[in-house]
């Protein structure tokens, strides 16, 4: 009898450890709004990231350029114009992300989820618009460059 106690209870047990397993797909916990939000930032930050040493090294192949040029005898204007407006498109793109890198806050109003929701929607809208200034520019300092 004793047997079948421990039996039963050792039945029982397994089977409520593995209905509470957290692991479970029954068990996650719904993707808050904020979540939502904050993972579509950081996606967009993953984005243009990336880009970032592409940029720089474009900012200095520019600029050695536009400097060679200036030594070199003979009427350059035009490209030394066009590459100085490729360092300045590039300099701001890189401006821009660290500027919104250094304002973001991950964390931001956890303990007040109207207001943290109305920042990370503010924030996404931030970093589209880093995002899109980094990929164009270095698109267009790319076929800058190429020439």
């Amino acid at each position: 009898m004793m047997r079948l106690v421990l039996i039963a209870a050792a039945i029982v047990c397994s089977t409520t450890i593995a209905c509470n397993n957290p692991g479970s797909e029954n068990n996650k916990p719904a993707k808050s709004l904020s979540d939502s939000l904050l993972q579509q930032v950081l996606d967009g930050h993953d984005v243009a990231m990336p880009k970032m040493m592409k940029l720089q090294r474009l900012q200095k192949e520019a600029v050695a350029e536009m400097d060679s040029l200036k030594k070199l005898p003979g009427n350059h204007t035009t490209r030394i114009a066009l590459l100085d407006s490729t360092v300045k498109n590039l300099d701001y793109a890189d401006v821009a992300m660290n500027v919104w890198m250094e304002g973001f806050r991950y964390d931001s109003l956890k303990d007040n989820e109207p207001a943290r929701i109305d920042y990370l929607k503010i924030q996404l809208e931030e970093v589209n618009k880093v995002k899109d200034v980094v990929l164009s520019s270095v698109e267009k300092a790319d076929s800058v460059l190429a020439k």
